[in-house]
């Protein structure tokens, strides 16, 4: 493997016996070779925060009172300067409702969208609250395979083939997870023409919109491509994945529709928790003074995204290269295995199934880790793979 010279993110931070779940899976655990199992599933980075935001946080805990919480000021500012800054997207504060997680927004969306037994539509392989929220919210998800071979693109033809007068809505995940894609403003266009012919509410999950990794592409909001289903948009974003505080429970939805914005906040009526203090604080600290931060972290998961990449075509392997995430799609039909994951927990690695996201024969791999870590568990994968060649 090539050497870099030292980063920040080649800090190794020990995470075994703490609160991570990412790493408590394979506690105790260990591979057929007897090595303890690396962890590489849940998107969840295994780096410190920035530390604008771990010097805001102990700030904010030295002052020693956590009351409840409202949505401040400085939060709505830095989040509506950072849409600007980063999109050029002009947010009005008062279309922003703060949330505990994207994965709560996603099915107070759905509760927010028609009536009980009406359908919401979505594309698999997806992440899986986009396929389950509207189950747990008592609607019907329909799901439709993206075309594999071309790209992992929307099929437009058998969404519309699909179609019922209860379809009511259209989840998007943009960028995609877990194959990567950032979406280009012809299928955004194919996406908002579908929407605006049937009258759809279109939620589009934007978790994953600061970790762009392929030059010369830029993350585009729905509701800014299409301005006039803006009305028909919910739009949601956390600093979580980007800056990895995901467990402070952060997110907000951007409604720009002040009748469509109190159908979900009635939706998530006694439902939805007082903000969360630190969780705000630390995405205040996050889009205000973390961009630099933020380009050492692509530039770092471009070189790991590089490391990924040379595990394809081993032993009939192929991997999707992400253009935008942290996380590799890697089909691996041609392994002719039962279980993919099962395969490399074997080998000391712990994968995704790609049975969570809609489809067999695939595992997803969390390249967000010290360089050192990645190392090690792409030569166990490599060396079991080179050994059914």
């Amino acid at each position: 493997m090539p050497t870099d010279p030292p980063s920040r993110f080649d800090l190794p931070v020990d995470r075994r016996d703490s609160d991570s779940i990412k790493w408590a899976r394979y506690h105790g655990r260990r591979s057929a070779a007897g090595a303890d199992i690396i962890p590489l599933w849940v998107a969840d980075m295994d780096f410190a925060a920035p530390p604008a935001v771990v010097a805001a946080l102990q700030q904010r805990v030295a002052h020693g009172v956590f009351g409840y919480g409202h949505t401040t000021p400085e939060f709505l500012a830095a989040v509506t300067g950072a849409l600007r800054r980063d999109y050029g997207w002009a947010v009005a504060p008062e279309w922003i409702v703060p949330l505990a997680g994207l994965v709560s927004g996603l099915n107070i969306a759905a509760r927010s969208i028609g009536e009980n037994g009406d359908a919401i539509v979505t594309a698999t392989p997806v992440y899986p609250a986009l396929f389950t929220a509207p189950e747990h919210m008592e609607r019907h998800t329909v799901r439709v395979p993206l075309r594999e071979q071309e790209n992992w693109r929307w099929d437009m033809a058998a969404v519309a083939a699909v179609h019922t007068p209860r379809t009511r809505g259209l989840f998007l995940c943009h960028p995609h997870n877990p194959v990567g894609r950032v979406w280009r403003g012809d299928e955004l266009d194919a996406v908002a023409a579908y929407a605006r012919a049937r009258d759809l509410v279109v939620v589009s999950d934007e978790i994953h919109c600061e970790l762009i990794l392929e030059p010369g592409l830029r993350h585009v909001p729905f509701a800014l491509h299409a301005p006039d289903l803006a009305a028909r948009s919910i739009t949601l974003m956390a600093p979580s994945k980007t800056y990895n505080v995901p467990g402070l429970g952060c997110a907000y939805a951007v409604i720009p529709d002040a009748a469509l914005r109190r159908r979900f906040e009635r939706a998530m009526a006694g439902i939805g928790p007082h903000p969360n203090i630190l969780g705000m604080t630390a995405a205040t600290a996050a889009y205000r003074d973390g961009a630099e931060w933020r380009a050492e972290l692509l530039d770092y998961l471009r070189g790991n995204r590089e490391r990924v990449m040379a595990l394809d075509g081993l032993a009939g392997l192929h991997v999707v290269q992400p253009e935008a995430t942290y996380l590799a799609w890697i089909d691996c039909r041609a392994l002719d295995v039962a279980d993919p994951q099962r395969f490399f927990e074997e080998l000391g690695v712990g994968l995704s199934p790609g049975t969570d996201f809609g489809m067999r024969g695939f595992v997803r791999l969390n390249f967000g880790c010290p360089r050192a870590r990645l190392d090690e568990a792409l030569q166990r994968m490599a060396d079991g793979l080179r050994g059914r060649s």
